[in-house]
């Protein structure tokens, strides 16, 4: 996957993030802040990974998060992006009814975020996403090869499959492909994206209640 330098960036800032978080543990296992934030910085970085890796990141950003609803269950924020690691896993598990399970956690997880902050139009966003979740998932994982490899941050997609084949009828059947890689890849960005936005929410904040 190329980077931009804004992603690279990003991903300096989140790793940076996390060292801190990991060294504030050790003095303070109790800061529900700073394992919220922790989380968070996983949260961003797992866009980055090989599906593999950023399975195994999410696995520990979710255990940050139930740590933190440990301390205070009425975290709601906690809740909120308990809700968008299960939903990052959801479209990352091939399996559609396992995927299911996941995008129905993170369903619940969103709606309890909103009952504890009613209105809040982050969290009624999210919900959204969990409850498009499976559809789109259905139409990512049909084209397998070509998300995996995008989700993967391999590179490729589907100008590598197009390529081997020339003709005017591939070249259009190649921008029907590069359509739905940025009409689906689109929507990830959508789902993975409101994950995206921790690392400036957190700098200012929890999410403001609607008014």
């Amino acid at each position: 996957m190329d980077l931009s330098s804004a992603d690279f960036d990003r991903i300096m800032m989140m790793d940076l993030a996390r060292n801190a978080c990991e060294e504030q543990y050790m003095k303070d296992p109790l800061d529900s802040e700073n394992l919220l934030k922790w989380g968070g910085a996983l949260l961003e970085l797992s866009q980055f990974q090989s599906v593999a890796d950023a399975k195994i990141m999410l696995d520990v950003a979710l255990s940050k998060f139930e740590e933190v609803l440990k301390i205070d269950p009425g975290k709601h924020e906690a809740l909120w992006f308990l809700g968008n690691a299960y939903s990052s896993q959801g479209f990352l598990n091939p399996d559609s009814d396992v995927a299911q399970a996941l995008f129905d956690q993170a369903a619940d997880y969103f709606q309890r975020a909103e009952t504890l902050n009613p209105g809040n139009e982050v969290y009624l966003k999210s919900m959204e996403v969990a409850t498009e979740g499976p559809k789109l998932h259905k139409e990512i994982h049909k084209h397998g090869g070509m998300i995996q490899q995008a989700l993967a941050g391999e590179g490729g997609g589907p100008s590598a499959s197009s390529n081997a084949s020339g003709g005017g009828k591939k070249k259009n059947n190649k921008k029907k492909n590069n359509d739905f890689t940025y009409d689906v890849c689109g929507w990830i960005i959508l789902a993975f994206g409101i994950v995206a936005w921790v690392g400036m929410a957190k700098s200012l904040g929890p999410p403001p209640p609607a008014r």
